[in-house]
């Protein structure tokens, strides 16, 4: 079973595998940002330009049910194109998202300021496979802890490959399966007791150097929480080759 069925141009039905943690009735934002992304590449496409950014604001809890994406060109230009992408369900929407597509050209890389790139995901039959089980988009992936683990506290390193398709029939690019995987950044470093407290963001921003590439993608996460119901997670991305960008995502904290 995929994440999503297209229903018409636009309109897609959510299964089971877009469910979060919070609330089986809600879908976890991972597969909604990569469903914004599936539209987005459909978008005014112009040959030579790459989506490097995306910023998308929640505005609440999108339902496991039926959902539109409609989409625009905000700002159209040879170098640099802006869209934007709004996620409805039963007439209201749920999130807003912008991207960026910026040209590509042959510039020299240098090397990423972040972290060293972590061991890649190992082998099936080693062991280190974790299955984050309870609510579908959990399942919907294999885990490859590097550090920390599932439902444990403090900063951890994770890598991902989702194992169902996005799209029902339709091809699932590495930018999808990457940002359906960079919303988990605050999931996978609790700074707080998941039994005890809400962290949920209220958005994600997705910043890359470089387009990624292959099936698996790496978090190095760690999250901050503030004194007065406030919290920022800071995530930086990998794929097998190395460092491809990062994320961020602030979050409402609050006792249960």
């Amino acid at each position: 079973m995929s994440m999503y069925r297209r229903l018409a141009m636009g309109r897609y039905l959510a299964s089971e595998h877009t469910q979060g943690p919070w609330d089986p009735g809600s879908q976890h934002m991972g597969p909604v940002t990569a469903l914004i992304v599936h539209e987005l590449d459909r978008t005014a496409p112009l040959p030579g330009l790459a989506l490097s950014r995306l910023a998308v604001d929640v505005f609440a809890p999108v339902p496991v049910a039926e959902l539109e994406v409609v989409t625009d060109v905000v700002r159209d230009g040879k170098r640099v194109q802006c869209l934007s992408a709004a996620v409805l369900s039963g007439g209201r929407e749920y999130a807003r998202a912008t991207a960026w597509r910026i040209r590509e050209a042959d510039t020299p890389a240098t090397p990423a300021a972040g972290p060293p790139a972590p061991v890649p995901p190992p082998s099936p039959e080693h062991a280190g496979s974790y299955l984050v089980s309870g609510f579908g988009y959990g399942r919907a992936f294999d885990w490859r802890f590097a550090r920390g683990g599932p439902m444990l506290s403090g900063p951890a390193t994770v890598w991902g490959r989702l194992t169902v398709p996005l799209v029902e029939g339709e091809e699932t690019t590495p930018f999808e399966r990457l940002a359906a995987f960079a919303d988990s950044g605050n999931g996978v470093s609790p700074a707080v007791d998941f039994a005890t407290h809400l962290f949920v963001n209220v958005d994600l921003t997705i910043s890359l150097f470089r387009t990624p590439v292959g099936e698996w993608t790496c978090m190095d996460a760690a999250t901050a929480i503030g004194p007065a119901g406030r919290g920022l997670t800071r995530t930086t991305l990998y794929d097998e080759r190395g460092e491809v960008g990062s994320a961020t995502q602030t979050l409402y904290v609050a006792p249960r």
